[in-house]
């Protein structure tokens, strides 16, 4: 057998604790994915991806105007220079750039299939062509003018810039989407003659305040148009914060036709909202019956958006049945805004209205200043070639004389005339066209321009005012040419006050109205059978489970379950099962602890008054409309101390009440004795030296107390008789009357729930 061979152990290897391994690696990857991929940056507003494919784009001379390019060809170059990532994924990039259902400035001026609102897929990048739009070029203007740094590309073979000169606000104006690491970037689009506005405010009020801003900026802008229906003071303190969110509907109006029947029409949807899945979900819920209000709806939608919905009847109420397709659909979204940015392109930090625009105007006074000495450089360049031009045409002769017979002229021009080796060069590159005299004319003329614009240069250079003027001129220029008179810059989006609308009625017009009888078994299993049945004889129940209540309702209906946690939990009727089969147990609509059970279920009627209590004897009047739940955890409304459960409700229904104890012992006391609250533990109801309180009842002195016994017979007792048993609250009572229920309960009639309690 051969010898197995180990290799031998490097002598490099280093041992690391493999947590700090992990936590080094995954910074780094955070502070890739945060810095180079997902936010942008607070001066151009721009992600590296989206600022690489204009740079290259730049590169390939597709400004505004010139011939249009392959996609395919922008791609190449962007992946191969600057982005070594998918080809995909960055020619997605390059299409949101052209989408102006996207984009509400593109920044690329398409040619051919870039998709569509309807949500369907752009061509692929050989078929598609692309250049520069005016926006791009106003973001780019001065790059090669020292405006901005460069930084080596991936493999060090190109450069690219750091930023862009950005002389359009494209971080507010066009918006931006991002999830990194442990963050998100969330910005909507905005009006760019109002960021203009702002910040020429903000130029000559440094000190200015996000509220005040508001006069100028009133909000998103979105490239689909739609209606930001927020009140003003929730939209001031989101560009306060720079967190917060934006409801937006669409926009709608009536049609009117003949004989008082009419047509609602969407014109406009919410940004980002794709209009097939729109339609899609608006047919689901048709087909689901959750549009009642609804007859036919249809998209007309051609190069606009038109979707057609027509009511059942001319008797709808147009705005009622919007207001149900705003709950339902993404005809009303939620558009968030987080301004989660690169402060200085280094640092993510969350900015207010104020910070963003702060750093977009430093920037830009930083690029001019930069720009300027840029410039001066140049002039003073071109005043030293100058000079040795005007010494030659002033020595011209002697000068040709010179070149003419020296081997080597240069060294002896510049011993000769004093030059700089600048201005020997420029002598000795002449062309002889140039020296006819009207060029010394021309060289003195152009001189003296240069002269005073350097003079004008270095003034700007010096003084922060004039800088600012600067800037101030250049951001009116941009709002002149994206003003609300032009075509791209009238404000598409506009607000307005979410109509006031009861939710009940909301809720109604979302569910077919039809009569229903909600059964609830003794174990808790619950069903919703169609129409109101007066005979339950028939309703089968598990083998070890038995009836406990029944009552009518609407599938519009909502229902109150009382249980011995002292809580109430509320049940929309539409959603319970139906009456086929046993139901579903109760607790899967409720939660509901283990040890706890089901006092009652009964149907909600605003306005009533129930009287609660616990074992313990303690108990309440709580108005109903106090007890509706908004979550599943339901509502506190009878705290209860160790050991108590409650035990006992009532529909408050006249001025006396009767309560009775395990004991079998009675009291009557007016109900004016008992507080009403909306919580608590209540007060003392009838006081026990053993057992606990069985139940409670409120009744009418002129009607008598009347009890239900097994047979479902009802005896009353008038006031005479019921003398012995009168008294105050807290008192422990005496024997109840003859005949009374050995259950100790006065039972409820067998009315399938009258005042909701019905047994």
């Amino acid at each position: 057998m051969g010898k197995r061979l180990i290799p031998p152990e490097p002598a490099d290897i280093q041992e690391i604790a493999l947590r700090e391994a992990l936590e080094e690696r995954y910074l780094a990857y955070a502070l890739s994915t945060i810095m180079h991929r997902a936010l942008p940056d607070a001066r151009d507003g721009l992600k590296p991806v989206h600022r690489r494919v204009l740079f290259a784009m730049r590169q390939l001379r597709l400004d505004p105007g010139s011939a249009f390019k392959k996609s395919a060809r922008v791609v190449g170059d962007v992946i191969g220079k600057y982005h070594p990532h998918g080809d995909q994924s960055v020619y997605d990039a390059l299409v949101r750039l052209a989408q102006e259902f996207a984009q509400r400035y593109p920044l690329v001026d398409g040619q051919g299939n870039f998709g569509n609102i309807d949500g369907d897929n752009p061509a692929a990048m050989r078929y598609t062509e692309a250049r520069l739009t005016e926006v791009a070029r106003l973001l780019i203007d001065g790059i090669d003018e020292d405006a901005v740094d460069f930084r080596a590309t991936y493999d060090g073979s190109e450069t690219e810039p750091v930023v862009l000169p950005g002389a359009f606000p494209n971080l507010l104006a066009n918006g931006s989407q991002g999830i990194a690491v442990g963050m998100a970037t969330a910005i909507p689009p905005h009006n760019a003659a109002e960021l203009c506005d702002a910040a020429l405010f903000l130029i000559d009020n440094p000190n200015a305040r996000s509220k005040t801003m508001l006069k100028y900026v009133q909000g998103p802008d979105f490239p689909t148009g739609g209606l930001v229906v927020d009140s003003r003071e929730t939209i001031a303190e989101a560009y306060a914060t720079g967190r917060g969110s934006f409801r937006v509907r669409a926009k709608w109006h009536k049609e009117e036709g003949g004989r008082g029947v009419y047509q609602i029409v969407i014109t406009e949807i919410p940004w980002l909202v794709q209009k097939t899945r729109l339609i899609e979900k608006m047919a689901e819920l048709y087909n689901e019956k959750k549009l009642p209000l609804v007859d036919e709806f249809r998209d007309e939608s051609t190069e606009d958006v038109r979707i057609v919905i027509e009511p059942k009847s001319r008797a709808v109420d147009a705005e009622l049945l919007m207001e149900s397709l705003f709950k339902l659909t993404e005809l009303e979204s939620r558009i968030q805004l987080n301004m989660n940015v690169l402060s200085k392109g280094k640092v993510p930090k969350v900015m207010g209205l104020v910070e963003v625009l702060r750093e977009w105007l430093d920037h830009r006074r930083e690029v001019l200043v930069r720009r300027s000495k840029h410039r001066l450089a140049q002039i003073d360049h071109r005043l030293e070639v100058l000079g040795g031009l005007l010494i030659a045409y002033l020595n011209l002769d002697r000068v040709i004389k010179i070149i003419r017979n020296e081997d080597e002229p240069k060294p002896v021009l510049i011993k000769a005339f004093k030059l700089t080796d600048l201005q020997a060069d420029s002598i000795l590159n002449m062309r002889l066209r140039n020296l006819r005299k009207l060029e010394e004319m021309e060289i003195k003329r152009e001189n003296k321009e240069l002269k005073d614009e350097k003079a004008d240069v270095e003034k700007l250079i010096r003084s922060e005012k004039e800088q600012w003027k600067t800037v101030a001129d250049q951001i009116k220029k941009v709002r002149d040419a994206f003003g609300p008179k032009t075509p791209l810059g009238k404000r598409r989006t506009h607000f307005a006050e979410a109509p006031e609308h009861d939710e009940a009625a909301i809720e109604e017009a979302m569910v077919v109205r039809e009569p229903i009888t909600i059964v609830v078994s003794e174990k808790g299993w619950i069903r919703a059978l169609r129409g109101h049945q007066t005979d339950l004889s028939g309703v089968t129940f598990k083998t070890d489970d038995a009836p406990g209540f029944a009552f009518h309702a609407e599938t519009t209906s909502k229902c109150l379950v009382f249980a011995t946690n002292g809580r109430f939990y509320t049940l929309d009727a539409a959603k319970l099962p139906g009456g086929r089969g046993h139901g579903e147990p109760i607790r899967l609509f409720i939660e509901l602890e283990q040890d706890g059970e089901v006092i009652s279920v009964f149907p909600y009627q605003s306005g009533r008054k129930f009287i609660v209590a616990s074992s313990a004897g303690r108990g309440f009047v709580v108005a109903e409309d106090d007890c509706l739940a908004n979550t599943r955890k339901g509502k506190q409304v009878l705290n209860l101390k160790g050991g108590e459960k409650a035990c006992a409700i009532a529909t408050v229904e006249g001025e006396l009440v009767a309560s009775i104890g395990e004991n079998r012992k009675m009291v009557i006391f007016p109900l004016d004795q008992v507080p009403e609250m909306g919580r608590g533990s209540g007060v003392r109801l009838q006081r026990y030296k053993d057992g606990d309180l069985s139940d409670v009842k409120t009744f009418k002195a002129a009607e008598g107390l009347t009890w239900i016994d097994t047979a479902s017979r009802a005896f009353t007792l008038s006031m005479k008789e019921l003398a012995d048993w009168r008294g105050n609250r807290a008192d422990a009572g005496r024997l109840a009357p003859k005949g009374f229920p050995k259950s100790n309960k006065f039972g409820r009639l067998p009315e399938n729930g009258k005042n909701g309690e019905g047994k």
